[in-house]
């Protein structure tokens, strides 16, 4: 039942996302917190898997041609998967890293949401991964299979997975269209407040 509900969540996060998206809205940056893209280079996959979504409509339209009740089911499945497919991508745009006066959130889309306080950060650099391999206390927030940006930290912080297991972390690599600004703006961010970056627009990418 639990998993249930987490699925249910995230769907309407999902659905949430698309709607932010249509507006032009970003999730999480209203209180003067700065925005740092990752979505980028993803979006021609997720609109290529999206197609073959579409594709795989038509041909199971045409296969269930004189099964029209069945069509129907199938027809209704096969629009919401690409709504979904849509809506990993739009709540990858309208869901930003945000790095404000006190934290950084770390996020991917609609199932991870990472608060890092700024305190607690080791040290930052950019560095580009394309292999990670799974280590205790080590979380990799990789889209499109590549990081760009390692956090160190001073002491552990808590990770929920997307069931909702806890892992403790000391170690967070993840990517940013921009990681050498977000590196640079993390860095003078620990110095203070006033050293923060200036909000950007909420433009999505």
């Amino acid at each position: 039942m639990r998993a249930l509900l987490v699925l249910a969540r995230h769907e309407l996060r999902l659905l949430v996302s698309l709607a932010l998206w249509v507006a032009r809205r970003r999730h999480g940056t209203r209180d003067g917190g700065t925005a740092f893209g990752y979505a980028r280079g993803q979006g021609p996959v997720m609109f290529g898997f999206a197609f073959v979504c579409v594709v795989e409509s038509i041909t199971m339209a045409v296969l269930l041609r004189d099964w029209p009740a069945v069509h129907r089911v199938v027809f209704m499945l096969d629009v919401y998967t690409v709504v979904l497919v849509v809506g990993m991508h739009a709540a990858s745009v309208v869901r930003p890293h945000v790095l404000d006066a006190g934290s950084l959130h770390i996020r991917r889309a609609a199932h991870v949401d990472l608060r890092i306080p700024l305190e607690k950060v080791e040290s930052v650099r950019r560095e580009l991964r394309t292999t990670h391999e799974r280590a205790e206390g080590e979380l990799d927030v990789a889209i499109g299979a590549q990081t760009s940006v390692t956090l160190r930290l001073t002491e552990p912080v808590a990770h929920f997975t997307f069931l909702g297991r806890r892992r403790d972390v000391r170690l967070v690599r993840f990517h940013a269209d921009d990681a050498d600004r977000l590196v640079r703006a993390i860095t003078l961010a620990r110095s203070g407040p006033s050293a923060l970056p200036s909000p950007l627009p909420d433009q999505p990418g």
